[in-house]
């Protein structure tokens, strides 16, 4: 009789990763970094570094069926999906005083939801082309696709920077696409309850995720503080992209403006 399938190994480069914060406990900030659908940690390990330089404390987890086999993603719900975030927000929290959380794509619909179902606990959201719905005609076709073929043409590495190429599947899994449907659904039913400061980075030209997307967003959180900052020389994994510095230094300045003043991070040009 033969035993279980082994856990398909995980792509050189797609591994989780983390880095620790600033010296001692007190007024550390931790930054949660999401990757998108058919990713991995690869598209936000810049971003992660770049927060990491400043003294914030990171972590990216790799989502579940994510970094493998496009098939393994097919075999995943959006649920695994939450909870995966949501324990590595907690993780990180156990060692800060407060957690933004920060994602591309599918990775800006998670961290939402999370902002919606614990707005006590997130400090704010960072979102680069956030992913709410799509308006692709070929979408209208899923449910169908979706029984008739496990897979469908591929969304990864839309870069507009010459020679970038996202870690991601070649593939899109059909079945896992109507899971994202459903968070998709979920989240924007419940986007009166993020509370949290918002701040958006938007590309001008996106080939996967259509400007109404953050529109939607922008227009349905129930946050006071809510900020646009258009990239426009960056295609859809901006994080990777030309504006990849932009959002650098914007998401650092922005966290540091709300972050209490009584207990300040040390930016790394501080601690020499």
């Amino acid at each position: 009789m033969p035993g279980p399938t082994p856990a398909a190994e995980v792509m050189a480069g797609a591994e989780p990763f983390s880095f620790p914060g600033g010296p001692g406990p007190e007024g550390r900030t931790g930054v949660l970094l999401v990757h998108g659908f058919t990713g991995t940690p690869m598209s936000m390990r810049p971003w992660g570094e770049a927060l990491a330089a400043e003294g914030f404390a990171v972590r990216c987890p790799l989502l579940p069926g994510h970094g493998t086999r496009w098939q393994d993603c097919n075999t995943c719900t959006h649920d695994q999906w939450t909870a995966t975030v949501e324990g590595a927000f907690d993780e990180l929290a156990a060692g800060c005083d407060r957690v933004f959380v920060a994602g591309l794509s599918m990775g800006g619909t998670l961290a939402t939801r999370l902002a919606e179902v614990r707005p006590d606990d997130v400090a704010g959201l960072l979102l680069v082309n956030p992913a709410l719905l799509t308006q692709r005609l070929d979408a209208k076709l899923l449910p169908l696709l979706a029984r008739v073929t496990p897979s469908w043409a591929p969304i990864a590495s839309d870069i507009r920077k010459s020679g970038v190429t996202e870690l991601a599947y070649r593939k899109l899994p059909t079945r896992a696409m109507m899971q994202l449907r459903g968070l998709w659904a979920a989240t924007r039913a419940d986007l009166g309850r993020v509370t949290a400061p918002v701040v958006v980075f938007r590309s001008v030209e996106d080939h996967v995720v259509e400007p109404v997307n953050s529109t939607i967003l922008l227009a349905g959180v129930g946050s006071a503080d809510t900020t646009e900052v258009l990239l426009e020389n960056s295609f859809h994994v901006a994080t990777l992209d030309n504006d990849a510095p932009l959002i650098f230094a914007r998401s650092a300045e922005w966290i540091r403006e709300r972050v209490p003043a009584d207990q300040p991070d040390v930016s790394a040009a501080d601690r020499r």
